[in-house]
């Protein structure tokens, strides 16, 4: 390869693959790599296929500073990081955007001269830290050397809103654009954003158009957008359209949708179950957060190992290995109440802790 040549040697051999075709495509081959790329070749042609199918929807591939980049949708807050500016700041569409619109606005961003100018930072060969500013969509660097021996000392100074990033100067990363996409272009979905995304998607796959029937139930206004309403209260409220379903693992199906308890007594975060497969003892699960390893934050797959000798179990039970660690989105910043969304799950036994429930429209 020459020296231009984008660094593919990081990837996977799969997705090595896939790039190097999408590299050197011919009309030809284009037959081959959909087949190659189509979800039912591992998960066949049931809801499992079309959940995993809205799940993709959140990815795209880019070349980004000459490397191959796998960008996920990045986590939108729902006003956690706006508790010390004197105004409301929000992300485009609340959090709620349909992944396709959403991708046309991160491409805006990532073509923009000040994310280019933003990789030439990150390029130059010099350790630096870089200050965001949520509120006002920006960035600064800086190379003061006290300021570096702070962040590499574990001291940090960052604030909710103005987060701190050390950096190499080595060049662009996934980690790195994900910062930008998530402090200066303010776009992703949060977590109930993304499931009303899949479970719209899995509606749309049975002939259902989810806005127009659950608008009545959301409280939709005419002319509005019903994901703007579909927010995890609604998930978590007494509307006749869900089903409390008690969260054994043998009564578990995809498209179930998993919530957490938060320490008010509020549901404050939700995902969705993808597949559950009895023989191997394994729940593979769906979600939008921040609090997660540092290549995982946005979109990612989650999983629940369990003893497929005990379908009744119930996700409660202490037995089960739930895989997915938490951690602060920023490294420095003070981590959650909880090291992985077992703990999480588990939480608040007093108030009810978490709670399974299952779109009545999707129950059959």
């Amino acid at each position: 390869m020459t020296s231009g040549t984008p660094k593919l040697r990081r990837l996977p051999a799969v997705l090595l693959i896939l790039v190097m075709h999408s590299i050197f495509l011919h009309a030809d081959d284009e037959a081959m790599f959909t087949a190659f790329s189509d979800p039912a070749r591992i998960w066949g042609n049931g809801i499992e296929r079309v959940i995993e199918e809205a799940y993709r929807l959140c990815f795209r591939t880019r070349i980004l500073g000459g490397k191959v980049m796998n960008l996920r949708m990045p986590f939108a807050q729902d006003n956690e990081r706006d508790k010390l500016t004197e105004e409301q700041w929000g992300f485009l569409e609340g959090g709620k955007g349909d992944p396709v619109y959403l991708w046309e606005k991160i491409y805006e961003v990532l073509d923009s001269p000040d994310f280019t100018l933003y990789v030439k930072t990150l390029s130059d060969g010099r350790e630096k830290v870089i200050i965001f500013d949520l509120p006002g969509k920006s960035w600064t660097a800086t190379r003061e050397l006290f300021e570096i021996a702070r962040m590499k000392a574990g001291s940090y100074r960052g604030l909710p809103h103005k987060p701190y990033v050390l950096v190499s100067g080595r060049g662009l990363e996934e980690t790195d654009v994900y910062n930008y996409l998530y402090c200066v272009g303010l776009l992703g979905m949060d977590c109930s954003g993304f499931v009303w995304h899949v479970l719209s998607y899995t509606a749309a796959w049975k002939g259902i158009d989810l806005g127009k029937r659950l608008g009545p139930a959301l409280g939709v206004k005419p002319g509005s957008n019903p994901s703007w309403y579909a927010g995890t209260a609604f998930f978590s409220s007494k509307s006749s359209q869900l089903l409390t379903i008690k969260d054994e693992i043998r009564n578990l199906r995809p498209a179930d949708i998993i919530l957490f308890r938060g320490r008010d007594g509020a549901f404050s975060h939700s995902a969705i179950i993808q597949s559950v497969d009895f023989t191997k003892g394994i729940i593979r699960y769906l979600q939008n957060t921040d609090e997660a390893p540092l290549n995982e934050r946005g979109t990612h797959e989650s999983y629940i190992r369990f003893n497929p000798a005990f379908p009744q179990a119930g996700l409660g039970d202490p037995s089960l290995e739930w895989t997915q660690k938490r951690y602060p989105p920023f490294p420095g910043e003070k981590p959650g109440a909880f090291s992985d969304d077992g703990e999480r799950y588990r939480a608040y036994q007093e108030l009810g802790g978490g709670r399974v429930v299952r779109l009545r429209l999707l129950s059959s």
